[in-house]
């Protein structure tokens, strides 16, 4: 039985229902991340800032044969949502207005966000779902009260409603932008979804808030990622409540600084067949994420993001000679006087031919917040994109946008951000019926054996000599 939620995926390409009216974006956590990315979505809608590292926005996409020279924005070639539709809400431990939040974090110059003061200043957010057990670094002061996590469900539930109304959204998407959450341990509550409702209604200690409020979402089929490394919707329960309800999900962890460099230069040692020996990486930063990971609870939940993603890229059970014993270190130091704009080191130690070692070293000094934003925007558009497209589940194509991508159990997730970037660009292909692009090259100068179907001869050059595209 299909439910009343989930639109079914049209069985021929091309046929995402376009997206018309408002869509509703629903943020649980307003602090640094959330307050950039509306004041910086607010800007480019004055056209008085640029989207900057966000592919939805500035990126092209290529279409077909490399001689084609199809190459549109993916913003002109898939249909999103425009700026101009989105409508902003959320829930936040703090009474903060978003725009007393971008003050207080100071990740923007108040000079910046002027112009769109008053937009921000509209937005407030409604009081969230808090357990100190969960965020023990964090003394919160704007919570609901509730008797059980099911209270809170139909709380939140009626949050979402009245942000509907209010808003008049047609859509709705959810994204965590809030704190690392203390990693619960495996629980029976997380293995089906009547053991997670009952859990739910018993209040169950291994249920976390963000799985209070994916539930909430999912429930409904609102599309939900996470931002963090929570659990959240990565268990059983919420990808079983997912794909009945029609909502796609992913998550987890926004990647933005150090492993965004680490899936970034892990590919190229592998790709050269370079031994690593090990990888010592420290970061340092000062804004509430940093607070919040200064607990050793909640950063285990970080550590264990950012240290999975080498094993995934480099497979060191089919090379183990090269990648079977390397050791890898990270540390995160709250460092208040950085604020957002946190520093990353890293010490990677290698070895080439006859195992001669070598050195690669990497100061990355960047801004939390500002590298999140995009990836916020581009998530909302996309998931909205999955949900109209009738894509249910875990959506594993946006990987790219995570540290520790969300797939399928049987699977190993994909890291390299290469192949996720491929990955991502192929399916908005394939979602629009056209070719997937291979990048094997053949078919240029081999028709026969480089695909199925004869490819058409390779242009010339218009630029080339005469005798060279006669062939003399």
């Amino acid at each position: 039985m299909t439910s009343r939620h989930h639109q079914q995926p049209s069985s021929r390409p091309g046929r995402v229902v376009p997206a018309k009216g408002r869509l509703g974006v629903l943020l649980p956590g307003m602090g640094a991340i959330t307050s950039t990315v509306i004041a910086g979505i607010e800007l480019c809608k004055k056209r008085l800032g640029r989207p900057i590292g966000s592919l939805t926005q500035m990126q092209t996409i290529r279409l077909g044969k490399r001689y084609e020279n199809r190459a549109p924005l993916i913003k002109d070639f898939v249909p999103l949502s425009r700026l101009e539709d989105l409508r902003f809400g959320g829930w936040d431990l703090f009474p903060d207005s978003v725009h007393e939040a971008a003050v207080k974090c100071g990740v923007l110059s108040q000079e910046q966000f002027r112009p769109v003061a008053k937009e921000m200043s509209a937005i407030r957010p409604m009081k969230a779902v808090f357990d100190p057990a969960y965020l023990r670094n964090l003394k919160a002061s704007h919570t609901k009260k509730y008797r059980t996590k099911w209270d809170a469900v139909r709380q939140l539930k009626d949050d979402i409603a009245e942000f509907k109304d209010r808003s008049g959204a047609d859509r709705l998407v959810m994204l965590w932008c809030g704190s690392t959450e203390i990693l619960p341990q495996p629980s029976p509550c997380h293995r089906s979804l009547k053991a997670l409702e009952k859990g739910l209604k018993d209040n169950d200690p291994a249920i976390p808030p963000s799985m209070i409020y994916a539930y909430a979402a999912i429930s409904q089929g609102i599309p939900y990622g996470n931002g963090a490394p929570n659990l959240s919707v990565d268990v059983p329960a919420m990808v079983e409540l997912a794909e009945r309800e029609g909502a796609p999900i992913m998550g987890k962890d926004f990647k933005t600084g150090q492993t965004l460099m680490k899936t970034t230069i892990a590919p190229m040692l592998k790709a050269r067949m370079l031994a690593l020996r090990g990888w010592y990486s420290t970061n340092i930063l000062g804004n509430r994420d940093g607070e919040v990971l200064d607990d050793p609870g909640s950063f285990k939940t970080k550590e264990i993001s950012k240290t999975s993603v080498l094993d995934t890229i480099l497979e060191p059970d089919l090379y183990p000679a090269l990648y079977g014993r390397y050791h890898h270190k990270v540390r995160i130091d709250y460092y208040p006087p950085r604020g957002d704009a946190k520093e990353g080191w890293d010490n990677i130690d290698i070895a080439g031919w006859l195992d001669m070692p070598m050195q690669v070293k990497i100061n990355f000094l960047c801004r939390d917040s500002i590298l999140a934003a995009p990836l916020v925007l581009d998530l909302v558009l996309f998931l909205d994109l999955a949900k109209r497209a009738g894509l249910r589940g875990v959506q594993e194509w946006l990987s790219f946008y995570f540290k520790s991508p969300q797939c399928r159990p049987d699977l190993k997730p994909e890291n390299d951000i290469f192949i996720q970037h491929l990955k991502l660009k192929n399916t908005l292909r394939l979602l629009m019926g056209e070719e997937v692009i291979d990048h094997s090259g053949l078919d240029y100068y081999d028709p026969v054996r480089g695909t199925p179907k004869s490819a058409p001869a390779p242009k010339p050059l218009d630029n080339a000599p005469r005798k060279a595209r006669l062939g003399r």
